[in-house]
């Protein structure tokens, strides 16, 4: 089972992706995925595309979704698994973290607007395939289409990370409330990409002790975001706390990725795959 090619997160126009959710299945199918999970950012808009586009391929698929949680004056990302999409508390929690978006948008534009980078917010819109949720990486790309910077990934080191000129505070959903409405949908529970959190390693056990006591089921041990060096601290961190593993992209763009559709490093073998529990 572990050699299942699973990529259990991963991101569409309905978020900040660059692809339509059907052209992300397409892309997985022919990467050779075999379980796919669409989860865009506090957002389910695109998972009965992203479904009807798996089963025309026979692609394994589960809905999906990832939450924006605050956690130590840091944003974290928990990704729930194998959701109902109709979950009322689900849908209306989701909402609420979406509403605080806006604000924030309009925050960045006016920092990057006091530096002399004018036209943001409309810049950024031009990349959101969902107007409703515009992220850092549509102020990213923006960014990069302007000249100020080379690629995404320096606009964030340069702009939009936590002292830069471009970055605003913003408090999201608490890590109780996030997996409280994962758990409520018959979801899972996953710490998305840990290795992108500055955390010491005594508040990284913290985090992990706190989440598997709420319920939490798994670690994203393989990812994107991860260094050979940082998988083997998480498999680690998983078998500490008795969590499951999970694997993925988080795959974003052709463009702004690190890894393709697929592409993520196979789990250690003597860890439980979080795909196991997934229906």
């Amino acid at each position: 089972m572990n050699a299942l090619n699973a990529d259990l997160h991963c991101h569409s126009t309905a978020s900040d992706g660059t692809l339509a959710p059907a052209d992300v299945v397409r892309r997985a199918a022919a990467n050779g995925v075999d379980l796919l999970a669409l989860t865009d950012h506090d957002e389910l808009l695109g998972l009965p595309e992203a479904a009807a586009a798996a089963a025309e391929l026979g692609l394994r698929f589960v809905p999906g979704v990832e939450i924006s949680v605050s956690w130590l004056d840091q944003t974290l990302h928990i990704v729930g698994l194998g959701i109902d999409p109709s979950n009322v508390a689900l849908i209306e929690g989701l909402a609420q973290v979406r509403g605080g978006r806006d604000g924030r948008a309009a925050r960045i534009a006016a920092e990057l607007e006091r530096i002399g980078i004018r036209g943001a917010m409309e810049g950024a819109l031009r990349y959101a395939g969902n107007p409703a949720l515009v992220s850092r990486a549509h102020f990213a790309r923006f960014l990069v289409e302007i000249g100020a910077s080379r690629n995404v990934h320096d606009v964030f080191l340069h702009y939009l990370a936590r002292g830069k000129p471009g970055y605003v505070e913003h408090v999201w959903a608490t890590l109780e409330d996030a997996v409280g409405w994962i758990k409520g949908a018959g979801g899972l529970a996953v710490i998305a990409h840990p290795g992108r959190y500055r955390l010491s390693h005594a508040e990284m056990d913290i985090l992990f002790d706190r989440f598997r006591e709420l319920g939490g089921d798994a670690v994203e041990v393989a990812c994107g975001a991860h260094d050979g060096g940082q998988l083997l601290a998480f498999a680690r961190l998983a078998r500490k706390f008795g969590l499951m593993a999970s694997r993925a992209s988080d795959f974003h763009g052709p463009e702004d990725s690190p890894i393709d559709l697929g592409r993520a490093d196979p789990l250690p073998p003597d860890l439980t795959p979080v795909w196991t529990r997934l229906n």
